[in-house]
């Protein structure tokens, strides 16, 4: 089992930034893929960004040149830095992993609240 810890959100206005970080723990060997999701009141669950154990990233389009995704040295935090924040960016945010061992298996951290106001 893989456990994710999220920290970061919170309130800001347009234009300003916030930093996302997700911890995870557990039996965390074999995570290949660890990423960030949003889900808006009354849309689906949508990606932002997600990096690879290689460091490959894959950004939204909505957020690209707006959002950073990094791992920390340990390899099993990962962060994500949004800059120049518009009212459209507020979700709640998820942080997922992915790990392959016998089989795929997602796991969710509980999610943390972003709200940008205008």
């Amino acid at each position: 089992q893989v456990q994710l810890v999220e920290s970061g959100g919170g309130l800001v206005q347009a234009g300003g930034s916030l930093r996302l970080s997700c911890a995870a723990s557990g039996t965390i060997f074999n995570i290949n893929v660890m990423g960030w999701y949003r889900q808006a009141p009354g849309k689906q669950r949508e990606l932002v960004a997600h990096i690879t154990s290689g460091d490959n990233t894959n950004y939204a389009d909505s957020v690209k040149g707006r959002f950073t995704i990094s791992r920390g040295n340990a390899k099993n935090t990962v962060y994500l830095q949004m800059n120049n924040l518009k009212p459209e960016d507020t979700a709640v945010y998820y942080c997922n992993a992915i790990q392959v061992v016998l089989g795929r298996m997602d796991y969710w951290g509980q999610g943390t609240q972003v709200t940008v106001s205008s």
